[in-house]
């Protein structure tokens, strides 16, 4: 259910029947005040500005044909014009009864499902992932979680870079490791950073290695049988590594999912001819290159595009305007959204501007880059090694888990030492994506291993423990949490709130899909947390004295809030434990 979509249909179906259709569309907000009701509807100001009349008046219209009977008890007009919804008692009771005994929650399914096709996480398969991949793993993943809870189509694309020159060394380089006799997974790739910066060091120093490595890449490119056997013995073993990261982050990521660079090789000349038919790309010192006039600088000199090499290499640009083709005209996407750095804003910027003229994005086609900020270190850089190097994701991962374990070792634990090492995991990872998923995609933070395993705040394991409490009164009492059902009657105000904000779920969850943004879902859950904690500690539920129809309503809302916070973390990728 979406309390503030209700309204906004219902004060447009108002306007238009006051006569207001030339009006402003009505913003419903929900009310910071108590005493100013639940939610507020202002569309009066706007329309009276446009038709010059007083503002009151413009409400007091609006008002007389608005039907909110049925989810209402009051209805008044407050200061130049705004419309205060108080909403009824027994609405809430009955909508947070409904949502209790529904497997979603309350939150409706599309009516049409839209064709989403999300490109996220996308590592280098010549190297091992590192900080670097976990914004657009992490976020990509909680979107498409999300898209997929309100009954999208969704297609995840692992646009894995498996492709280009460096490819030839370092093929060469394995193979020179087989022949050797050095066991391929456990020595020649278990350290990917390790091998290639030998491999390197072996193109810049060793006489003849460059040319070799040279060679093998026009041989691959060519298709040569032996050197794609060893090409595909590298991808394997580099994918191995990338799923482990994927398992230890509980993302839901798989094989399946990769869409390599490799993959588009077969249309890359066709892109650069079509470009070339359409008049759109033009040689320039060898190059194909596309003017984009649409993204001159300040001189008014237009954007350089350029789509194959002098030489007559293909570029990423090339490869991202065959994935264009490919998402748009044969996967059919209503929407394509792609999550990397924001660094690259100009190349998507490019790409979508030539795939639109090209043709290889249709105009139903919505493309949406969605770019994310930096991970900082304390220094307000960006985050490295204390001795300035890459950190690898698996090792932060790791420590991750370490410290929680070492975190809870403090305190008393009836749980068996498997017990605990499962807790820790499940503490470890989640306050890290939760840290960063927390936070405003669009904006650098600072990471701090104190502040993201706190039990106190904004943090993964504040709503991991406010989850366990829920539980905890159910197994005190007896009764089992996912099937309990009662009457709700929301009779203090702390039960009115927090009802409020249990049926804002389906609200929160289609902003953050609409965005990209799984922040809104991160400060949701917090918020839910924190009102539960008000709503616990003003209306006792299994205290002596309490009737069994309070008690029983107020393990319903209870229930609600523990299934709530339970998806709500699972849509973000992070698990729960029943006891902490």
């Amino acid at each position: 259910m979406n309390i503030k979509q209700i309204l906004i249909e219902k004060a447009n179906a108002a306007m238009i029947a006051a006569g207001l259709e030339q009006g402003t569309n009505p913003a419903v907000t929900q009310s910071t005040r108590p005493q100013f009701g639940d939610y507020q509807i202002n569309g009066a100001m706007g329309a009276a500005k446009k038709l010059k009349t007083n503002p009151r008046e413009l409400a007091q219209k609006i008002i007389d044909n608005l039907d909110v009977s049925d989810i209402a008890a009051e209805v008044e007009i407050a200061g130049p014009g705004f419309i205060n919804i108080h909403l009824k008692p027994a609405f809430l009771g009955a909508s947070v009864e409904a949502a209790s005994q529904d497997d979603k929650l309350g939150v409706a399914q599309h009516p049409q499902a839209d064709t989403v096709v999300v490109d996220y996480s996308s590592p280098n398969l010549a190297k091992e992932m590192h900080v670097g991949h976990l914004r657009s793993t992490i976020i990509g993943d909680a979107v498409v979680r999300a898209l997929e809870f309100r009954g999208d189509k969704v297609i995840r694309q692992n646009h894995m870079g498996d492709w280009g020159t460096q490819f030839g060394m370092l093929i060469a380089h394995l193979e020179d490791m087989l022949n050797e006799g050095v066991d391929l997974e456990a020595v020649a790739l278990a350290d990917l950073e390790t091998f290639y910066r030998d491999a390197k060091k072996r193109f810049d120093d060793e006489a003849g290695f460059a040319d070799k490595a040279r060679e093998y890449v026009v041989r691959l490119q060519q298709g040569d049988a032996h050197c794609n056997k060893l090409w595909q013995l590298f991808i394997d073993t580099s994918v191995k590594h990338s799923e482990e990261v994927y398992k230890k982050l509980n993302v839901t990521l798989t094989r399946d999912d990769i869409k390599a660079e490799s993959a588009y090789n077969s249309e890359l000349q066709r892109m650069i001819e079509v470009l070339k038919e359409k008049g759109l790309a033009q040689e320039d010192q060898g190059a194909q290159v596309v003017f984009l006039d649409e993204l001159a600088n300040k001189d008014g000199e237009p954007s350089v595009f350029i789509v194959q090499k002098s030489g007559g290499g293909f570029l990423y640009s090339t490869t991202d305007l065959a994935a264009c083709d490919y998402r748009s005209n044969e996967l059919q996407a209503d929407r394509i959204l792609i999550f990397v750095d924001a660094r690259q804003s100009l190349h998507f910027s490019q790409v979508e501007l030539t795939a639109r003229k090209a043709g290889f994005l249709r105009e139903q086609t919505s493309y949406e880059f969605c770019p994310f900020g930096t991970m900082m270190g304390e220094d307000g850089k960006p985050f490295k090694t204390r001795t300035g190097g890459t950190v690898k994701l698996a090792d932060l991962l790791d420590e991750a888990v370490t410290r929680a374990k070492a975190k809870l070792a403090d305190s008393d634990s009836p749980h068996s030492a498997q017990e605990q090492e499962e807790i820790a995991r499940k503490v470890g990872i989640g306050a890290v994506k939760y840290a960063d998923l927390s936070k405003n995609r669009t904006s650098d933070y600072i990471f701090n291993w104190d502040t993201m395993l706190s039990f106190e705040g904004a943090t993964a394991p504040y709503l991991q423990y406010a989850y366990t409490r829920v539980k905890s009164i159910f197994r005190k009492a007896g009764i089992d949490s996912t099937t309990h059902q009662a009457p709700v009657v929301i009779a203090a105000p702390q039960e009115k709130a927090l009802a409020i904000k249990l049926m804002q779920f389906e609200e929160v969850l289609d902003q953050m899909i609409s965005d990209a943004t799984p922040h809104v879902l991160c400060g949701y859950l917090y918020e839910l947390a924190s009102l539960y904690m008000s709503f616990y500690e003003a209306c006792p539920v299994l205290k002596e004295g309490v009737s069994d129809a309070d008690k029983n309503s107020r393990l319903v809302l209870c229930s609600l809030v523990a299934k709530t916070l339970h998806k709500g973390l699972d849509l973000l990728g992070i698990e729960v434990m029943e006891q902490m």
